[in-house]
Formats: C-alpha cells, structure tokens, sequence
C-alpha cells in the first residue's frame, strides 16, 4: 500500500482546518502532519515537517500564503503548495501562480474535488478550479491579443531596422523617454523582455509585416 500523502494546513481560522483534518483524515490517502496560522509559521513547520504538500490560504494576518508561497519556493522546498481560499481574482490567481503555487483551489470546492487536487499537486502536477482555469485562460486570451498602438509600431518598425532609441526620437520628433515608454508598452503587450524579442515576436504574429 502507498504511503500516504503528507499535508500541511495553512489557514488563520481554526474552525477551517478542523474541518480539513477531519475531511482529509476520513481518507486512508492523507496524513496531515501538521497545522499553521499564517504564512510565517507555515514555512518554519514545512521544513520541520517535509510534507508532500500544503494546503494555502491567502491572505491571512501575520503572514500571507503569498509571502510563504515565495519563500517556499526561494529555499528549494520539495512541498507542493495547493492554494485554497475563497479569493479568485486575476491579481491574487496570477501572483499566487508566478510565486510557485502548484495549484489554486477555491474553499467551495467539493470533497472529491479537493481530493483529486490534493493528489495531482504531490505529484506536481498543476491544478486548478474550473472557475480560476476560465479566468487564466481569458487572461493570457487578453494579453496575447492586446493590439500595439499606431505610436507604438512606429517605434518597433524602427527598433527591427537597428535604430537607438535617440535616432527613433529624432525620426519621430519625440523625447528618448517617450520613446522608451512607447518600448516598455511594447515589451509589456508582447510579453518579452527586450529587443530583440520584441521584433522577433512581432514578426512572427505579423505585426511588422512579412
């Protein structure tokens, strides 16, 4: 028989991880190793404790699940980090993802579903709600097909021909900060971070022609 899967429960209300140790405990596939109320405390505990994975909250006082989020991941932590809180907006989804959350499970989740989740994040798989997967999927929908501005082409028409920033603000009788606004807008909506990815990206969703 497998061994169980370890957990750790991060949440500020007592009440709340009552009810998921006993809900996790009425399984033969979790052991929960440990409980912490806030962020600081979780990531003290899950390098005494080494569990498979921890169940997250957000926002809590004393220390976010954002902040031990990221400094579980800085310090080369082997837990998985399932977030599980009653917060689904875009800024708090996309934070939680790029800190290194494995999963984003929302607290209305059913039984079963938290189950499975628990069982794909130990391994490492990443998870997500059908409800936070729609906002994630719209959103990158939305950054990739955010258009660049007549302004905006302009400049990177003449990034892709080799001008500096202060030959492009000659050509366009703006200032070099302007330009370099325009260029940070460019980055931004093509999502890279310089140059030349910017007109390699560009040309290839055809932006500055063939």
């Amino acid at each position: 028989m497998a061994e169980p899967i370890r957990l750790l429960l991060v949440d500020d209300h007592p009440v709340v991880r009552d009810g998921l140790r006993g809900m996790c405990e009425s399984s033969p596939d979790f052991l929960v190793v440990g409980e912490a109320g806030d962020g600081v405390e979780a990531v003290s505990l899950a390098a005494d404790l080494d569990p498979d994975v921890v169940l997250m909250d957000l926002r809590m006082p004393g220390g976010s699940g954002l902040d031990a989020i990221a400094a579980l991941a800085a310090t080369g932590s082997r837990s998985h980090v399932l977030v599980l809180t009653t917060y689904d907006t875009d800024r708090d989804i996309m934070a939680a993802l790029d800190a290194g959350a494995t999963g984003y499970l929302l607290k209305d989740a059913p039984r079963e579903e938290l189950f499975a989740a628990i069982r794909a994040a130990a391994a490492g798989e990443s998870v997500l709600s059908p409800a936070v997967a729609t906002r994630v999927v719209s959103r990158v929908r939305t950054a990739g097909s955010e258009a660049l501005s007549g302004r905006e082409t302009d400049v990177l028409a003449l990034v892709a021909k080799g001008r500096s920033n202060r030959e492009i603000a000659r050509a366009l009788f703006v200032s070099e900060a302007t330009v370099k606004t325009h260029l940070g807008h460019v980055y931004g909506k093509l999502g890279v971070n310089d140059r030349a990815s910017a007109v390699a990206t560009a040309y290839d969703r055809g932006l500055l022609g063939g």
